[in-house]
């Protein structure tokens, strides 16, 4: 076709055909729908005026529903490579037919292949198609257009300054780091900062090999900033934090770049200081002595390393592409889709879902989990090597590039978008992971059961004044059971009191740590701890209308279909340092806790009486009158401290602690997130007075003004979570303006309600939040699936590092009788599944 017939055949179009702009996200990596790609078979098609992706199968669905009708469809071809007169592959040169900048699970620079790049217009419906580049044929508009997607980059980068998306880039230092001959060797474990005495949040220099502490506030953990101070000193850029070396990587710090970088010698520069990273945690080739020496890493159990496993292909068997430190994401959304209810509420409904997407799907919640269930369940991206390639891999040490596992990075920039922690590049927590996804699943409603009702269960809390001997009676919703750890209850005391001294000694004498003694937990005993009373901190008395003792002790109302449990692994160290419990429990296959059903109001106890404390009003809003005077609410000093502790301004840390209804330092510190920009930041915090006004108490309950106004602040931190305003204001006015309790209102009330002024009137004079409450707002009350107490385990997530803001995740399931290991894009049969050492477990109810 002459260039004036191209011109010609484009000219209707034109008026469709888009120049991206700045802020425009170019998808051309990951259809919409799917995970196929420019690697996969069928190319990936971009549309030219929406810049969304499509695989083949779905390009056509985007043409109906728009009419959109110029698409560029991109395709990278892998072939083996020309050899020369010898036998052997031609001398490697630099590929210049690689132009699209793509994730690859294959190694572009294998000998044995080669890639290519392939680019065209494709007009539909009649498909005509325009290679490309094609500068002579094309309009220059439509040059200009295409020359822009293809240049395009990542549309996950950090793109504006609200945005908290990142993606780690290599260190310009990488490739040219010089490192000191000096003799450095860094030992596996017994780190300490060469300037003071911390040894926690530890970083090598990659240069001199310098072990110093880092700074407030780098991934979340404290130091005196003798790391930082040594690199103005020395000049040398580069440097490792000690604790998460991996086989799998490690968390690098450019301290010129000021910022986390990749460094694609890792291996190498930690080779140069007698650090070998396949070494460090895990044996791949399992060369050790397992057969004379016991493994005990938890690296090690947790991983199954050492052992030949098998890999698992076909639907459920589908791994996941760790995208830096998402192995919490993976974990989780194996787990979540292996339970029939969430494959029949998002696959089962795929067709429909897909069909009333919005017209950008990308930003869908129920399209992405749609997405993410069908490539994991589909099979269609867990297909074994064929016979040929099997021969192929024996025959050479270069193996044919693979492309099976699906990559989740659309679904987590959007799961993650407006939340500090998860849209970060930083490790996680998986638990905090799995209850943000609960919450978005109930905001998201398909149809009128929701899939997250099957971990929904009742508890009952009785709360007991220990000087009347009288109780109340309230219930909560709640999605997972947390199991403390009964450390006194270890049954190796004795040994674990004469590791501590061995350890002790080595690591004074500089010798090799003792083999590591894990402390054996009775799950029995882990029980007990749960069903024990807890006091009650700073209760007010409704019998004696004054503070008391109290104890409060939790039972099941209703056991959920599948129950959530979390051991309680994780803590704070006194300086704020989060830390792990390194502990072996029992967890049973199969569990019973029918012992643990509520059992509500006995005979001859007396309930508490429905008396709220009392409200002064101040005659002066500033100062008060003498006896009208009420005293400010308490703020937790501890957690004001350790916010300061993170270089937060001192009047900041007390009004987060205050607006946060003193929940800890962890949710105080999310305000300050969402506050640091406000003029007023930082200063002195304003009591408010009773002219309408509410503020928290010490103990994160509510006193409740003349008309229940929700504080402003409250409102603010529940709308940036992405709910309306009216919502927040009826969730804070139902629940006595108690924060905490106002976000799990709203989750177990993702229908909108007609607000009764009366009703919200009788609400704000309560003082507790239970189930009568949620009982007037909803005549149905939250939905639960209650039965038996009898559970069987059919999954766990375990942990392997020291915090979760470190480490890696991997997922164990039960699957057609056996028992299969999910470790991000490797999926096999397990051999040794490791139930004693996991973080979550996942139990199905047993059928009476």
């Amino acid at each position: 076709m002459a260039a004036g017939d191209v011109g010609e055949l484009l000219v209707p179009y034109m008026p469709t055909i888009r120049v991206p702009k700045a802020g425009d996200r170019v998808y051309k990596t990951e259809c919409s729908f799917s995970y196929d790609s420019p690697d996969s078979e069928g190319g990936l098609y971009v549309c030219m005026n929406t810049f969304l992706g499509f695989g083949r199968e779905h390009v056509e669905r985007h043409y109906r529903k728009t009419g959109q009708c110029v698409y560029m469809h991109l395709k990278r071809h892998m072939k083996e490579k020309v050899t020369g007169a010898s036998g052997g592959a031609l001398p490697k040169r630099r590929n210049t037919k690689l132009f699209l900048d793509l994730e690859s699970n294959g190694d572009l620079n294998n000998d044995d292949y080669e890639f290519e790049d392939e680019a065209k217009l494709v007009i539909f419906p009649d498909h005509f198609e325009i290679p490309l580049p094609n500068i002579e044929e094309l309009p220059a508009l439509v040059t200009i257009a295409c020359d822009a997607v293809l240049s395009s980059k990542s549309p996950y980068r950090k793109q504006d300054p609200d945005s908290w998306e990142e993606e780690l880039q290599v260190s310009k230092h990488a490739n040219t780091l010089v490192q000191m001959d000096n003799g450095v060797r860094i030992p596996p474990s017994g780190w300490k900062c060469s300037k003071c005495d911390l040894r926690e949040n530890l970083w090598l220099n990659l240069t001199d090999g310098s072990v110093l502490c880092g700074k407030w506030f780098f991934y979340g953990s404290g130091g005196n900033g003798h790391a930082l101070e040594h690199y103005k000193e020395m000049g040398y850029p580069l440097a490792v934090k000690l604790g998460t070396i991996t086989p799998d990587g490690a968390d690098v710090y450019s301290f010129d770049e000021e910022e986390a970088v990749l460094d694609p010698h890792i291996a190498k520069h930690l080779a140069h200081f007698g650090i070998d990273m396949l070494q460090m945690h895990v044996t791949e080739n399992g060369s050790r002595d397992n057969d004379i020496k016991p493994r005990v890493s938890e690296w090690e159990v947790i991983q199954e390393s050492g052992m030949k496993l098998k890999p698992m292909y076909g639907p459920g068997y589908t791994g996941m592409k760790n995208l830096g430190n998402s192995c919490y994401v993976n974990t989780v959304l194996q787990a979540i889709f292996s339970i029939p209810e969430f494959q029949r509420a998002y696959v089962g409904n795929l067709p429909r879902i897909f069909d009333y997407s919005p017209l950008d799907p990308t930003q869908d919640f129920n399209t992405q989990m749609a997405k993410l269930g069908h490539g994991l369940l589909s099979g269609q991206y867990s297909k074994p090597p064929t016979k040929s390639e099997l021969i192929e891999q024996v025959m050479k040490e270069e193996h044919k590039p693979q492309h099976n596992g699906i990559s989740p990075r659309m679904f987590k920039a959007f799961v993650s978008k407006g939340h500090p922690e998860f849209s970060s590049n930083r490790q996680q927590d998986a638990q905090e992971f799995l209850l943000h996804l609960i919450h978005l699943i109930e905001r998201n409603p398909i149809g009128s059961e929701n899939p997250t009702d099957v971990f929904r269960f009742l508890v009952e809390e009785r709360t007991q004044c220990c000087q009347s001997r009288k109780v109340r009676y309230t219930e909560r919703v709640d999605y997972l059971m947390q199991l403390p750890v009964a450390m006194e209850a270890a049954v190796n005391k004795d040994e674990l009191i004469a590791y501590e001294l061995k350890r002790r000694e080595a690591e004074t004498a500089r010798r090799p740590l003792p083999e590591l003694v894990r402390a054996k937990i009775p799950f029995s005993a882990c029980l007990q701890a749960f069903s024990e009373p807890d006091n009650v901190e700073d209760f007010w008395s409704s019998a004696l209308q004054a503070k008391s003792a109290g104890v409060k002790t939790s039972r099941f109302a209703s056991f959920p279909e599948y129950l959530v449990v979390q051991i309680k692994k994780f803590t704070f160290g006194l300086d704020w340092i989060p830390k792990k419990l390194d502990v072996s429990i029992d967890m049973p296959d199969l569990l019973d806790i029918s012992h643990l059903r509520a059992t509500g109001l006995q005979p001859g106890e007396e309930e508490l009486p429905d008396i709220s404390p009392p409200i002064i009003i101040p005659d002066d809003p500033k100062d008060g009158m003498t006896n009208h005077f009420m005293e400010p609410p308490d703020i937790d000093e501890s957690s004001v401290m350790q916010l300061a502790e993170m270089g937060f301004p001192l009047e900041a840390c007390r009004k987060a602690v205050y607006y946060t209804g003193n929940m800890g330092a962890e949710v105080a510190f999310n305000w300050i997130i969402a506050h640091m920009e406000e003029p007023d930041f930082a200063e002195p915090l304003a009591i408010p007075g009773y002219g309408g006004a509410t503020f928290p108490g010490a103990g994160g309950a509510a006193v409740v003004g003349l008309d229940n106004q929700p504080p402003e602040e409250m409102v603010a931190i529940i709308t940036s979570m992405g709910f309306q305003r009216n919502i927040a204001f009826h969730a804070l006015r139902a629940t006595n303006n108690n924060l905490e309790h106002a976000l799990d209102w709203i989750f177990s009330h993702p229908e909108p309600e007609e607000e009764n002024e009366t009703t919200s009137e009788t609400m704000d004079l309560e003082n507790h939040v239970n189930a009568n409450i949620l009982a007037e707002s909803d005549p149905e009350g939250p939905r639960i699936k209650d039965g038996s107490g009898r559970y069987e385990l059919f999954g766990f997530i375990s942990h392997m590092g020291t915090s979760t803001m470190s480490g890696h995740y991997v997922c164990h399931l039960k699957k057609e009788g056996r028992w299969v290991i999910y470790n991000d894009l490797k999926v096999c049969a397990s051999e040794r599944p490791p139930r004693e050492l996991g973080y979550i477990y996942f139990y199905r109810r047993i059928p009476s």
